[in-house]
């Protein structure tokens, strides 16, 4: 080694200029939640259990999703539908309770993928940050879109038919 390369100052100026460039950037600081940055189109967030067109739920309750959920985050209790409740649900099977536990959910996507009757989407809105961990588990209270305010996911239904 040269004396220069044993004085480690090549490899000190150096760093210093690295330093330098990065010290001159414009920061990436975003101030959240009032700005916030692009999700990118293929973003699993928060699951939503869609309603068809006259609102009525989607879900028959098959535990395909539950089953396809390599984090055990799903779990579901079938009932049978009353004559009365034809308005509510699609199917004489469906999901009496329904929760996911955020906590263990890794936001795979395969409970939307297994679902063959398109009720669960992930969307691309974040999970509530919550303090106790009995907040994190989400029922179909939290879970099932409001009529009145509904979901769009065809942006996720478009992008999961090309992949296919």
């Amino acid at each position: 080694m040269t004396l220069m390369e044993k004085a480690y100052l090549p490899a000190i100026i150096s760093g210093m200029g690295i330093t330098l460039g990065h010290f001159l950037k414009k920061p990436v600081t975003v101030q959240w939640p009032e700005e916030q940055r692009p999700f990118a189109a293929v973003y699993r967030g928060l699951h939503v259990l869609k309603r068809d067109a006259e609102g009525r739920e989607n879900c028959t309750a098959c535990g395909l999703c539950a089953v396809a959920c390599p984090a055990e985050a799903i779990t579901m209790v079938a009932a049978e539908r009353k004559k009365d409740e034809r308005h509510l649900y699609r199917e004489e099977k469906y999901a009496a309770t329904y929760e996911i536990n955020m906590l263990r959910c890794i936001f795979c996507g395969l409970c939307e993928e297994a679902c063959p009757k398109e009720a669960i989407f992930l969307t691309d809105r974040l999970v509530d940050t919550e303090f106790d961990r009995d907040s994190f588990i989400y029922g179909k209270d939290k879970l099932v879109e409001d009529i009145n305010h509904r979901i769009d996911i065809t942006v996720r239904q478009k992008h999961k038919n090309l992949e296919k």
